[in-house]
Order: C-alpha cells, then sequence, then structure tokens
C-alpha cells in the first residue's frame, strides 16, 4: 500500500484504498458469513489497509460490531469512519447515535464521523443542517470524534454544512462508471482541500468483469435494483469492460484493482472497497501498487464514458 494521505485538512492519515463494510452488516445482501467478514477485514488491515469505513444504518450495527470483533485488539494503529442516518439528524439523536456506534465498535472515538444521506432522505424528517452541524461541532470538541464528512451531498448540501464547521471529507458513488461527483461536488472538494471517498468504486461488482452479460441477481440482493445492471447499460458496461481488458493485462492486475487504480490517480480521490473474504480484501490492497501513466489515465477516461455518456443525471444508483 502507498504512502497515507491527509483526510482532507485533518491531521488524520488514511490509506488510499479503504475498507468498505456495508456487506458485513448482511441486510441487502445474499451469502453473507461474519466469519467470513471478519477475515476479510483482518486481511484487508494485514495487507496495509487501515482506514475501515462503516454505518450504524449496515445491519443496524451489526456491521460495526463486526469491526469490532475483527480489529479492535489493533485499534490504534487503524482509522476507523462511520455514520449516522438520515432519520437521526436532530442534535440529541446524533449524540446518541454516535455513542451507540462508539459502543459496537468498542472503542472510546470515532475519527471521521459522516452525516449518511441529507437530512429528508428516504422520507426522513427534515432537519435544518445546522442543528446537526451543532451536534457534530459539539462531539469533535468532546473528543468522540475527530473529524466530520458527509456522503451523498450534492455541492449545494456540502456547502451548506462547510459554513456551519470544517468538513474533511465526501464520500459520494463514485467509479470509472459512475462520475457524478465530478460535474458537481468534486471541483469544490478540490479547491477546498475535502477529501472525496468513493463508494462503490468496482461499481458495485460490475467492473470486476466477473458478471456476464446474462448474469440475474436475487430480488433480495441491492444490486437487482441497480441502474448500472440494466438493459443498455449493462450491455454498454460490458463492451467497456473488453476495451480495459487489455490495459489490466498490460499491468498484470485485474480489472477490479485497474479501476480501483484509476479512481485513486483522480485528483483528492479514495476508494472505500468492499470484500466479502480475504482474498478480494488482498486483491483490493494491492491496486494502490498499480502505477498508471497519464495516457492510460487518459484512455481508461474515454472507455469510461461510453457508459457514463448515456446514463440520466438521477444521483442516485439504485431505483429503490
Amino acid at each position: 500500500m502507498e504512502l497515507r494521505r491527509s483526510l482532507g485538512a485533518s491531521d488524520i492519515q488514511i490509506t488510499p484504498i479503504l475498507m468498505g463494510t456495508w456487506q458485513a452488516g448482511k441486510k441487502s445482501w445474499v451469502g453473507i458469513e461474519d466469519e467470513e467478514s471478519i477475515q476479510a477485514i483482518r486481511a484487508a488491515v494485514e495487507a496495509g489497509i487501515t482506514t475501515i469505513d462503516t454505518a450504524e444504518i449496515y445491519g443496524g450495527g451489526h456491521s460495526e460490531q463486526i469491526v469490532a470483533k475483527a480489529v479492535s485488539d489493533i485499534r490504534d494503529q487503524l482509522v476507523y469512519a462511520s455514520k449516522v442516518f438520515a432519520n437521526h439528524l436532530q442534535y440529541d439523536q446524533v449524540i446518541e447515535a454516535c455513542d451507540r456506534s462508539l459502543s459496537n465498535l468498542n472503542t472510546d472515538y470515532i475519527d471521521l464521523y459522516q452525516i449518511h444521506w441529507p437530512s429528508g432522505s428516504f422520507n426522513s424528517e427534515v432537519v435544518p443542517i445546522e442543528e446537526t452541524m451543532k451536534a457534530l461541532n459539539k462531539l469533535k470538541e468532546d473528543g468522540k470524534i475527530r473529524a466530520i464528512g458527509v456522503s451523498n451531498f450534492s455541492r449545494a448540501q456540502l456547502e451548506a454544512a462547510a459554513s456551519y464547521g470544517r468538513i474533511d471529507s465526501l464520500q459520494p458513488p463514485y467509479s470509472l462508471f459512475w462520475r457524478k461527483v465530478e460535474n458537481d461536488a468534486a471541483p469544490y472538494c478540490i479547491e477546498n482541500n475535502i477529501s472525496i471517498l468513493g463508494y462503490s468504486p468496482l461499481a458495485q461488482g460490475l467492473l470486476t468483469g466477473k458478471f456476464g452479460l446474462e448474469h440475474q441477481f436475487a430480488k433480495e440482493d441491492n444490486r437487482s435494483a441497480n441502474t448500472l445492471f440494466q438493459g443498455e447499460n449493462y450491455q454498454r458496461a460490458q463492451y467497456a469492460l473488453k476495451q480495459l481488458q487489455p490495459i489490466a493485462q498490460a499491468h498484470n492486475c485485474t480489472l477490479a484493482q485497474l479501476s480501483l487504480a484509476w479512481l485513486i490517480a483522480q485528483p483528492q480521490t479514495n476508494a472505500i472497497a468492499g470484500a466479502r473474504n480475504a482474498e478480494q480484501a488482498k486483491a483490493n490492497a494491492q491496486a494502490a501498487q498499480v502505477k498508471l501513466s497519464n495516457s492510460e489515465i487518459q484512455e481508461i477516461d474515454q472507455i469510461g464514458r461510453q457508459v457514463t455518456d448515456y446514463l440520466d443525471s438521477n444521483p442516485v444508483m439504485w431505483d429503490w
């Protein structure tokens, strides 16, 4: 794993590839075993990934508890990122949610605490950003959290939050096949030294190349509702993957590693990669060693646009 990077303007150092643990919560996923999740998190850390991202909503705290089971013994060597959900954004709710997460994670501080979705998402109550930020600033003052981040925020929402306190990261969906953040919040992040932590950097597995043209997901798998897996979007993605293959072969890496390497080469950008098992976690970590030339970055960019140029303007990847 390459040298660490600063998280925004904070003194927190993160790895360019982060371990994502949505799947460790089990809910919305199929075929996930706790023991495998624990081994995957351990393997990620052993391969040099020091930054682990989770959230209270992932299995109602289950993901956070799995992180604690996996790495509590080396907590001081790691950076924990968690999130408060859209239905807990009133002042007292934020404080309570953070305390629950601290307990689930078996720790007395969370390095990066993020607002998971803007207030009002998923029919949640609309709470003024000022109130939520007041609670987050208080948690920071009290030493329960070290930095504040937001997730799934537009540029306008990010600017509003930043007017009430320092925001050190934005967590948007971002991959070679999903690049909406580039036209919206990314320039603001680059100007204001806010780290971009791209989630679904493999477009939920699509960029691994392991799903054939006829692949069908189980109804309870969240990917069955992912726009990229539907109709012509899916066919265009398969065509783009064929063109990426020779570049991956030239670097002796997988399509997944190539896609992660491309993403962390974008300005101010890091990748949150989930893993179901130890092998996937190790492979994700190795993507940081893939060094792309400027011309390769451009070429990959053009291939990706064959998919992204046809997508509508909806910033959410799922048709929920």
